[in-house]
């Protein structure tokens, strides 16, 4: 089989370029033609065809780039293309060799990632022997009580916690903003040596020295190569060439995955308590990818590739971006690279609720988290001049309003007084508010464009003695308590319309509207909880409509966990403020409660793939609150979906012995991709794995891959009956002899039929399968709309029940 990657065709092209090289340098340094703007590729190579004249792969990536350019330069000097011109990019600076390659993947991956013009990338993409040219996206980065709240109590002579050992040995890798190891959450006091696997290393720089890992915090890396590559050199006074972290995200979602336990605990006194994480004697290793203007997919994959070769078990990515196909998506690709190798990957769902289709990182082989409260807030209410209380959310521990005092109110979208557009202006944007129109005020400000944090500051430089943040419609009621450094809160779109009215009223009767806030410190014990948080991204899936996404939702709203010394409690440049802990909410705090909880369940179980490890948290996840009533949704005040929550709240306890558990191998991957009509490019781009998609297309439909949930999606078009069906296998992991018999609870006006609806198992490890028939009529719908009915099976053997949501969705095309 040719290919310009076999021998004879490279050394061939490898000495042709040498010869245009030396006659091109007596003329002029050599030069690449490049497009003004290069963007950055992640280039996929079938590794074995590798030249042997190559001593390493880069040297044979960095021959193959020297081809494709100098094939453009000569294209254009012949053809004098238009849009193009030559721009010095030269092999050799003051006689020292330089490479384009920013990162090299040898472990999910199998490639590099490199600035490229689209010309050139185009033209490489035609070489026999690239798998794939892949644009590079930008990411997003997205406790006292939730241990406790998860069930997960230290005292327990049983329980997961007393099974794993507290996850001990087992390394969970965290990729985010860095890590201030000397937070007491990372101490190694109690713990054994390394795990003699272990094969990662500690970055050594000058503010992160030789000596800084101990035997919890076992790995540190740091990846900037492709931040830079597109922003130009780092910045080191504003941020650190190292694993440091200057943000606090990452340090954050490290203590939540695996802190020690610390007491006492609290942020500006407010949470008080014993802080820890889920998996507490885990160990740590973090890889630092995410900067002042993002976390980019070079740095996301390379970091991938070092975490899975360096040894850990469970990854941790609480960031996220746009949703493409998988075959264009790194974090897919890096995710499903990991999970080849055994190791779990949770991610964040994503911080845009609560609009539908708004979930992010929905690759089946992810577990994908959304977010949901604890029973604890933080109250801070708002009181009018006509002594109305408006409920209202905050943390601030500086110096208050005065006690029984009102303070006169304005709104800054009045536009009257407030120096700025009524736009702006009611948003307290930087520079919208005039200090005569806000000094000694308390200013009514709408959520929005800026942080909330960031709000309370031009409040405060423009003279404003305190900050009400109204949620706009689309925030609903939702509600998350910032640490501002001003005396401020949040309230509800309900409440941000009624205190408007109340403005309005004073305004017809010419007098002063007053308001005050009245901080309620820390409440515990509220009721309802769980409830899906507002922000949390809800389904249905925007590239898999038959995967259920979020899988699970854990919590993530007010979470307390360690932060930087370097960094204020909220955030700001001019926060001087300085706090062990803090208490952030997101997606971003979500995921790491389920990363911690899955090195649990590995280190109880270390038989478990990544897929039983997520089945066991979905089979036995919960969807009723403290008050035994289905979750509702924060941002409405209704009843919570599968679409909001997935499979429900993760139940530690019980998912360390679900009873069965769907698995899935790299394999059923392949098959459901061939079944959602990838083609074998695509598919060896994300699995590096070659596909027969005719056989695998014998086997049924995308919904037949073996997830713990079942999605049925019918179009219409007029059919007055429409019927599907899933195959599903489950493994036994509880008792050896045990009979399960099916519960079957259907969406409300569809069909569902289980065959057979008895499970008899004999031995531990022993899988049975079995069919789910889901027939449906059609509805009155108006084209263009949809709608989503749920239901479950349950499968009962007297001691366990294994739970799988059943969601069908019918659409009316247009």
């Amino acid at each position: 089989m040719s290919s310009s990657f076999s021998l004879m065709a490279a050394f061939h092209l490898y000495t042709t370029l040498l010869v245009l090289l030396l006659s091109l340098f007596t003329i002029k340094a050599f030069s690449f033609t490049v497009l003004d703007h290069q963007n950055t590729y992640i280039v996929q190579i079938q590794h074995d065809e590798k030249p042997s004249v190559f001593p390493t792969f880069k040297h044979w990536y960095e021959s193959t780039l020297n081809s494709v350019s100098l094939s453009v330069e000569l294209s254009e000097n012949n053809n004098d293309e238009p849009g193009f011109k030559s721009r010095s990019h030269q092999n050799n600076i003051n006689g020292q060799s330089t490479s384009r390659i920013i990162h090299t993947y040898e472990k999910v991956f199998h490639g590099f990632s490199v600035k490229l013009t689209p010309l050139e990338a185009t033209k490489l993409e035609k070489l026999s022997g690239v798998i794939a040219v892949i644009p590079e996206q930008v990411r997003q980065i997205q406790t006292t009580r939730s241990p406790q709240f998860l069930g997960l109590k230290t005292k327990d002579s049983s329980g997961l916690l007393k099974e794993s050992d507290f996850g001990s040995d087992l390394v969970i890798g965290v990729l985010d903003t860095g890590i201030w190891p000397e937070r007491k959450s990372f101490h190694d006091r109690d713990l054994g040596p390394v795990p003699l696997r272990w094969k990662g290393e500690c970055v050594a720089t000058k503010d992160f020295g030789p000596h800084t890992c101990n035997r919890k915090l076992i790995g540190a890396r740091y990846f900037s190569a492709g931040y830079e590559s597109t922003n130009g050199k780092m910045n080191e006074s504003s941020e650190l060439r190292s694993p440091r972290d200057t943000d606090g995200h990452g340090t954050h979602t490290a203590s939540i995955a695996a802190g020690r336990y610390v007491f006492p605990a609290s942020t500006l006194g407010y949470a008080r308590g014993v802080a820890a994480g889920m998996a507490p004697k885990a160990r740590l290793a973090v890889y630092k990818v995410c900067w002042t203007a993002g976390c980019y997919d070079a740095d996301i994959l390379a970091a991938f590739d070092a975490a899975v070769s360096d040894g850990v078990d469970v990854i941790s990515l609480s960031v996220g971006g746009v949703v493409v196909p998988y075959y264009l998506d790194s974090i897919a690709i890096g995710a499903f690279g990991a999970s080849d190798h055994g190791v779990f990957v949770s991610a964040s769902a994503g911080n845009s609720g609560p609009g539908g289709l708004s979930v992010t990182n929905v690759a089946p082989w992810v577990t994908t988290v959304g977010a949901g409260t604890i029973d604890r807030d933080f109250p801070a209410h708002v009181k009018l001049g006509n002594g109305k209380v408006i409920p209202g959310m905050s943390i601030y521990g500086g110096r208050g309003l005065s006690p029984g005092k009102q303070y006169q109110l304005v709104y800054a979208g009045s536009g009257e007084g407030s120096g700025g557009d009524g736009y702006s202006s009611s948003l307290c944007l930087e520079g919208s508010l005039d200090p005569k129109f806000a000094k000694g005020k308390i200013v009514l400000c709408d959520r929005g464009m800026i942080s909330r944090e960031t709000k309370g500051e031009v409040v405060k430089k423009s003279g404003g003695v305190g900050m009400i943040i109204a949620n706009g419609v689309f925030d609903g009621e939702g509600l998350v308590a910032d640490c501002h450094v001003l005396p401020a809160t949040s309230v509800g779109a309900s409440g941000g319309e009624e205190i408007r009215k109340y403005m309005a009223s004073c305004s017809k009767t010419r007098t002063k509207p007053t308001a005050t806030i009245l901080f309620k410190g820390t409440r515990l014990r509220v009721r309802p909880a769980p409830v899906v948080a507002s922000f949390s991204a809800r389904g249905p899936n925007p590239e898999s409509p038959d995967i259920l996404k979020p899988d699970v939702i854990a919590p993530g709203l007010n979470i307390l966990a360690a932060w930087p010394d370097r960094v204020g409690p909220s955030g700001l440049p001019t926060d001087k403020r300085r706090t062990e802990f803090n208490i952030l909410s997101g997606t971003s705090m979500a995921c790491p409660h389920v990363s911690g909880l899955a090195a649990l369940l590995k280190a109880a179980h270390p038989e478990w793939s990544p897929a039983a490890i997520r089945s066991a948290l979905m089979t036995t996840a919960y969807t009723v609150d403290n008050r035994g009533e289905t979750m509702l949704d924060e941002s409405t005040g209704n009843t919570s979906t599968v679409m909001d929550f997935g499979a429900g709240h993760v139940h530690p306890q019980k998912a360390m012995d679900p009873g069965l558990v769907y698995d899935i191998s790299s394999y059923d991957y392949v098959d459901f991709l061939c079944n959602s009509n990838y083609t074998g490019r695509n598919i060896m781009t994300i699995t590096r794995k070659n596909a027969d998609c005719k056989g695998a297309r014998k086997a049924g439909h995308s919904g037949n891959l073996n997830y713990p949930s079942m999605t049925a999606v019918f179009q219409q078009y007029g059919k007055k009956k429409m019927s599907t069906h899933f195959i599903r296998s489950v493994t036994n992991v509880g008792d050896a002899k045990s009979v399960y018999r099916v519960t079957i609870k259907p969406p409300r006006g569809i069909r569902v039929t289980v065959k057979p609806m008895i499970l008899v198992f004999r031995r531990m490890g022993q899988k049975l399968n079995f069919v789910v028939r889901v027939e449906a009529r059609q509805v009155n719908l108006t084209a263009g709309s949809s709608l989503v009915r749920s239901g479950s099976i349950h499968w009962k053997d007297g001691k366990h029940v294994v739970t799988s949501p059943i969601v069908v969705t019918m659409q009316e095309p247009l």
